[in-house]
């Protein structure tokens, strides 16, 4: 079960988000894609499964819309009710983004915010299908207002076609991997290019991710799946286990956390972890997982938080008397789950804020997908008083010719 670790010994994470093997891999892919289109496209989609020979590469919004036509009232309602809790939630994240203007010496200056044109979304497809993923990405987009949202996911089930038509997507890449990631980033013949690419993946997809960086946004290059929980001996054994496993269960390579002040909640913990795993159905996976994962035993719920802080999860439940107080403390992760009711996977299916989530440490300098992922922030300035602009025209040409730019301060001079 979940080893022991000394407070001493738990260090600061920060990981690489992928190996340089699987990046010297994924660039060749990449490569490809880019050159050949595709062409390229569909040799790699059939190669790695993806596709039967001579398959569509796209899936039409018309044919997601007869998928969601297909599906029965409850998981039609199922879909909807979870896209509008998430849609809510981005515009109300929306709303607290604005435009700006203030004074500067003669004139005005300011930024406005507008959207990307053109974002694709992509949802895993491998060990499980994940509609939620196509939801909490397409639908976030279309709030921030781009006008055209592709998601990708391979072998995609008909839930998931489902879904990108609920969230409004224009098409369904039937492709996973490095091959779908570079389509995305500089287009095909099928695939328009994309401004901002965003979603979870495989170490495949994020790696590709780490390669077009730069030549479009990316959301974040995330790792395997954690949770850390922050526990005292009010919290209940059953539950802890039942929320550690829901995160196990992901991924062989994703880490459970638990810091708690009590060492019986821990041993509870661990006899609970062993007999639910007797009927869970992702035993297997689970089983890997807890081998990377630990428990640490605390002084104190401050020396907790620390902890805490140090580690900076990807997913962070607090299960403590007074949590809202103890929540305030907290410095670094990527989601926040305050209290003994609000567990982590009520966040993963829809309880608004999104579940693409900075992993590895990496939640000290970055926060999840928002609305914020396609919206820039434009600056602007405009000078109609050039009197009361003199003060700065003068320090701009000082400041030019300090740095040995002359033709800097002839452009200022031409202002006086």
């Amino acid at each position: 079960m979940l080893k022991v670790v000394s407070y001493n010994d738990v260090s600061r994470v920060r990981r690489d988000p992928v190996d340089a093997q699987t990046l010297t891999h994924a660039a060749k892919i990449v490569e490809a894609v880019r050159d050949e289109g595709d062409a390229a496209l569909s040799r790699f989609a059939t190669n790695f499964g993806d596709l039967e020979a001579g398959a569509p590469l796209v899936i039409s919004k018309e044919e997601c819309e007869s998928a969601f036509a297909q599906l029965s009232v409850e998981d039609q309602g199922l879909l909807t009710r979870t896209a509008e809790r998430i849609r809510v939630f981005a515009n109300a994240q929306r709303r607290t983004i604005s435009a700006m203007t203030m004074e500067i010496p003669g004139g005005e200056a300011g930024h406005d915010v507008s959207p990307m044109e053109v974002a694709g979304c992509y949802a895993p497809g491998g060990r499980f299908p994940l509609p939620s993923s196509v939801l909490m990405t397409a639908v976030t987009a279309r709030v921030a207002g781009v006008q055209t949202v592709w998601v990708a996911s391979p072998k995609p089930t008909q839930i998931t076609k489902a879904a990108a038509f609920v969230a409004g997507a224009d098409a369904l890449l039937a492709v996973g991997g490095a091959q779908a990631i570079a389509a995305l980033a500089y287009g095909t013949e099928s695939v328009p290019a994309c401004d901002a690419i965003v979603g979870p993946g495989n170490r495949w997809v994020t790696a590709a991710k780490q390669l077009v960086a730069g030549r479009v946004a990316i959301d974040m290059l995330a790792g395997p799946s954690e949770l850390l929980v922050l526990a005292d001996d009010s919290a209940d054994a059953v539950t802890v286990a039942a929320d550690l496993l829901a995160q196990a269960e992901h991924d062989p390579d994703a880490s459970v956390v638990l810091v708690s002040t009590s060492s019986e909640l821990i041993d509870a913990t661990n006899t609970e972890l062993a007999a639910q795993l007797e009927t869970l159905p992702t035993h297997e996976t689970a089983r890997e997982a807890l081998k990377n994962s630990y428990s640490v035993h605390v002084r104190s719920i401050a020396h907790g938080i620390e902890l805490a802080n140090r580690v900076a999860p990807e997913h962070l439940e607090v299960m403590t008397r007074d949590a809202g107080k103890v929540a305030r403390q907290l410095r670094h992760y990527g989601g926040l789950f305050i209290g003994h009711h609000s567990a982590e996977v009520l966040g993963d299916y829809g309880a608004g804020p999104n579940h693409v989530l900075p992993t590895g440490g990496t939640a000290r300098s970055t926060g999840g997908l928002s609305v914020a992922t396609f919206l820039r922030m434009r600056t602007w300035m405009r000078i109609d008083n050039p009197e009361a602009a003199q003060g700065l025209v003068e320090d701009a040409i000082t400041l030019a010719r300090h740095e040995g730019l002359e033709a800097h301060a002839r452009s200022a001079e031409r202002r006086k």
